[in-house]
């Protein structure tokens, strides 16, 4: 078994990781986000390997919550302040061990969470700390596909990207 076998939650960052980090907001006070489509394929694939995914991060949106519930996501996690604390009583709960547990992010404040997990991936234009920290830097730049580049990467490392997206697209790639 390879380290990427064990891996079967990932927490998902928002804002610069699905996101280009920019905050929008209307005429009426609304804050709007642009998600890319692109990172679905990502989300379906790993829902179809059988890892769960938790977005989880510091703001709470109504755009994020439109955009997770259209993904399926198994946990959406708003408004959390200090995610280390989150997400250590989560893994203690749920008895998930570091190597279970993959982390996505792409700043200063990801970092302290990141350190939890076994695996840690993040988009193109992430902070150098981050980056260092990081077992795969995506090729884009965040809100432009770089969770599907890094789950794609993580699915393809355990052999089964082809086979997933075969059985979800109908495609022979």
């Amino acid at each position: 078994m390879s380290r990427w076998d064990e891996i079967r939650y990932l927490v998902v960052d928002v804002d610069g990781t699905m996101t280009d980090a920019g905050v929008y907001y209307d005429e009426h006070g609304n804050e709007l986000k642009k998600f890319c489509t692109k990172d679905a394929a990502g989300f379906f694939a790993a829902r179809e390997a059988g890892i769960r995914v938790m977005v989880l991060t510091g703001r709470e949106c109504a755009a994020t919550t439109r955009r997770m519930t259209e993904m399926k996501v198994d946990d959406l996690v708003q408004n959390c302040k200090d995610k280390v604390a989150y997400l250590t009583r989560f893994m203690e709960e749920k008895h998930i061990a570091r190597e279970e547990i993959g982390y996505l992010g792409d700043d200063l404040n990801d970092l302290p969470a990141m350190q939890l997990c076994g695996f840690a991936g993040c988009p193109e234009d992430a902070c150098a700390e981050v980056k260092e920290r990081a077992d795969y830097v995506a090729h884009v730049k965040g809100g432009h596909g770089a969770v599907r580049d890094i789950i794609e990467y993580m699915l393809r490392e355990r052999g089964e990207w082809e086979t997933l997206t075969k059985r979800i697209y109908g495609i022979g790639i």
